[in-house]
């Protein structure tokens, strides 16, 4: 196996504090360099199909909930991770430009529901398509059995944070 930068950080602070334990960098570091990859990689995925990484957040949370496509506002705020303030003027910048329209909640009269338009379908799914094609580029040095076995221990390291 060949050494990369992380190795090379990591022998340098070994060196200079043979006193801390800098084994959590072996990991954690490479985890930040590759969050650095997929980021680039989403970027470039959403920008080739018109869109910025939030209209995606956006568009692929209302494809997600399957058809209609509609969710209530509070609800996207919810699956997006935003405030109600900050979805707002991201309905209204989606609506502008065509990709969702807001109607009113057949079960709550005073309740709106934000849906994927056609244009929105569209894009969302072919920056979908794109950026599945560019991850699995990201992970093809690796084995089917690697990266279950990934997944699975990402997924047991991220448990503590959903407790």
């Amino acid at each position: 196996m060949e050494n990369d930068d992380v190795d090379a950080i990591v022998a340098a602070w070994r060196r200079e504090r043979p006193d801390l334990d800098v084994q959590p960098l072996e990991v954690l570091s490479r985890v930040t360099r590759l969050a650095r990859h997929l980021d680039q990689a989403r970027a470039q995925a959403f920008d080739s199909h018109g869109l910025d990484g939030w209209e995606f957040d956006v568009l692929a949370a209302l494809r997600r909930a399957g058809e209609p496509y509609s969710l209530s506002p509070g609800q996207l705020t919810t699956q997006t991770m935003v405030t109600s303030g900050t979805m707002t003027n991201r309905v209204d910048r989606l609506v502008d430009r065509g990709f969702v329209q807001r109607s009113p909640d057949p079960s709550d009269r005073r309740g709106v529901r934000v849906q994927l338009t056609e244009a929105g379908l569209l894009a969302v799914d072919g920056a979908f398509t794109d950026l599945l094609k560019r991850e699995h580029s990201l992970l093809d040095s690796l084995d089917e059995r690697e990266r279950s076995a990934l997944a699975e221990l990402l997924r047991d390291l991220m448990g503590q944070f959903s407790r």
